[in-house]
């Protein structure tokens, strides 16, 4: 739970990629591991938390792998492993390990959080209606996740072609987070890969991000 505070920190934006933070991280995470080798929600969990450090993806990836075996009906872990399938640029098998999730436990809390790495995947397939229609499904059901869900709604639709909404989406991101620049997109984008960060990035300059 520790190495899972640092991830939530990082994502929310409240903490920095830190030399000694990420270091802490990462010890964290391979502790939980290592010392709860047969618990289902240390390893993914920890996995997870791996995906912040720096060439570490498989070792997360294998982390969570390991709690589906010991538990195929978890829900989390389902949810996890379609983030890491989207680092690792895999969006077909990311939507369906998704859908997984939703199907398993459609009342999750973090059901949006599904909803929204849906829309990173359609995004990263190129099917940019059907991820800007995943992103606003997030923001209908969780308003708290609006900067993430807003960002993909903006950079789908500018990619589509649709401006208008992509601008009206990029207008509403800035009200919730008027300090974002391009800058920075590479430190909050949904990927992993610089290829993938950089199509993100071109859809929300096209949508009215500034540099």
């Amino acid at each position: 739970m520790a190495a899972w505070c640092y991830v939530l920190s990082r994502n929310y934006g409240w903490s920095s990629e830190e030399t000694n933070e990420t270091a802490e991280l990462e010890r964290l995470a391979r502790q939980a591991a290592r010392l709860a080798n047969e618990d289902a929600v240390a390893l993914y969990t920890g996995g997870f938390a791996l995906t912040r450090v720096p060439g570490q993806l498989e070792a997360a990836a294998a982390l969570i792998e390991r709690a589906l075996t010991l538990d195929p009906n978890l829900a989390a872990a389902w949810h996890l492993n379609g983030w890491v399938k989207l680092y690792r640029g895999e969006p077909e098998a990311a939507i369906e390990h998704l859908a997984q999730a939703m199907r398993l436990n459609p009342l999750d809390p973090l059901f949006y959080g599904m909803q929204d790495g849906t829309a990173a995947a359609h995004f990263l397939a190129g099917r940019y209606d059907t991820a800007a229609s995943w992103a606003e499904m997030a923001l209908r059901r969780h308003a708290n996740s609006a900067p993430q869900s807003l960002r993909l709604a903006a950079a789908s639709y500018a990619l589509s072609g649709r401006l208008a909404e992509a601008r009206r989406y990029i207008t509403l991101m800035r009200e919730v987070d008027p300090d974002l620049r391009l800058a920075s997109i590479g430190e909050i984008a949904p990927f992993r890969r610089p290829e993938d960060i950089a199509r993100y990035a071109d859809g929300l300059r096209q949508a009215g991000l500034p540099e």
